[in-house]
């Protein structure tokens, strides 16, 4: 055969060639799709078993807490405490509504309820960014369940269901006390006669706690976010996450985690971590300023000179003006033999010293009469001295915890 009739190597007919690369290149392409869903399947099968051996492991030390709770005897002896179902306080609260949240602090948020017989409640619930944590909820539950005053807020049960950790209160229908005093437009409100009324009911509620009750309980978070107002706006101290029970004939103990709330803290809790009763005494001091005045003892100023609300009362009464302390919205119903006794004995109880403030028995009887009042001595985070030097030593002082606010700040003396 001629050659020329033979067929090219070099010019393939009817495109042979190309018809064999594409489905060389389809099957490397198809491969390599392939095996990049297999090794992803792969991957997420991992993570997934990862994150449920994680889950099994976290439920198992929650389960663990729980029981350790439920049996821990200390915590549980002689309460009458109900435990509700995290589903009898999710359709209280319509599932959480955001309608129903009343507020939130340092534990978590708090929500109203209404169960079925038509008791209404107060649910505080642990959040898992809380600055408070378990021990917090289960030192709040081993104080207040063996307390029964009518100035102290009842705690009706709780709820320890998987993550979930709640507690159920009574509901206060008027919220809490700085919700009033703070405010411009309803501080009018509360009339001279009715704070008056709310100081006494707050020191009475502070004598039980101190002395009356079985257990001697230093709440050591006075303030005025934790005094709650019934519907006839009666007071009741709150919030005992971070109470302290002394036993025996303790009366003053030491630590090294200062927790508490800036501007309610007593300089020697404050410097050197020892706290007592004498330390709600002094919070409780701040409180009936800062009723007298409206005005927070933290972020205090006057135009005329730079001070706190204990600076600026100590100043009055000094100049014999403690009345110009009372707040202008209830001037017209004020007593002033009322307003310089609160003051007196306000000014008494946020003494420098510990030993110079007096009881809170001492202070029921202060209020409920018109004897003689010993003279205040200057008081505490004011221009003094030694305290001053005190501070410039904080080298060697207690570590400041963030919980509720403290910080370094608190000690700042004037």
């Amino acid at each position: 055969m001629p050659a020329s009739e033979l067929p090219s190597p070099t010019f393939p007919e009817n495109g042979s060639g190309s018809g064999k690369k594409k489905p060389t290149i389809t099957i490397a392409v198809s491969a390599a799709i392939g095996s990049f869903i297999v090794c992803l399947i792969v991957a997420l099968y991992v993570a997934w078993r990862k994150k449920k051996r994680s889950r099994k492991r976290r439920q198992a030390l929650m389960q663990a807490r729980e029981e350790k709770y439920t049996n821990d005897e200390d915590s549980n002896k002689d309460t009458e405490l109900s435990a509700f179902s995290l589903s009898m306080i999710a359709k209280s609260t319509n599932n959480f509504a955001l309608d129903n949240k009343l507020g939130e602090g340092g534990f978590g948020p708090v929500y109203k309820g209404v169960f079925e017989d038509g008791r209404e409640i107060a649910v505080k619930r642990l959040s898992a960014t809380s600055s408070q944590g378990l021990d917090e909820f289960k030192n709040e539950v081993g104080c207040i369940a063996k307390l029964q005053h009518r100035n102290l807020v009842k705690l009706l049960g709780y709820c320890i269901q998987g993550d979930e950790r709640m507690l159920i209160y009574e509901f206060m229908e008027n919220k809490s006390l700085d919700f009033f005093i703070f405010d411009a437009s309803r501080s009018i409100m509360l009339d001279w006669p009715l704070r008056f009324h709310i100081i006494n009911g707050i020191a009475r509620g502070l004598v039980y706690l101190h002395q009356d009750s079985r257990l001697r309980i230093v709440h050591r978070d006075l303030k005025a976010g934790n005094i709650l107002l019934d519907k006839n706006m009666n007071p009741k101290i709150s919030d005992f996450g971070l109470a302290r029970k002394f036993s025996g004939y303790e009366t003053e103990a030491n630590t090294n985690r200062v927790v508490g709330t800036y501007g309610y803290i007593s300089p020697e809790y404050a410097v050197h971590g020892l706290f007592s009763v004498k330390s709600d005494v002094y919070s409780f001091g701040v409180l009936v300023l800062e009723i007298v005045s409206g005005k927070k003892n933290r972020g205090f100023s006057q135009q005329d000179y730079n001070d706190t609300l204990i600076g600026h009362a100590w100043k009055l009464h000094k100049e014999g003006k403690s009345v110009e302390l009372v707040s202008s919205s209830v001037r017209d119903s004020c007593v002033a033999s009322q307003v310089l006794r609160a003051v007196h004995i306000g000014l008494l109880c946020v003494q420098h010293h510990a030993e110079d403030r007096p009881t809170m028995s001492s202070v029921v009887l202060m209020l409920g009469n018109e004897n003689y009042l010993p003279p205040p001595k200057q008081p505490a985070f004011f221009a003094e001295e030694r305290f001053v030097t005190e501070i410039n030593s904080l080298s060697s002082a207690p570590t400041l915890d963030s919980i509720n606010e403290v910080t370094v700040t608190l000690m700042n003396a004037r």
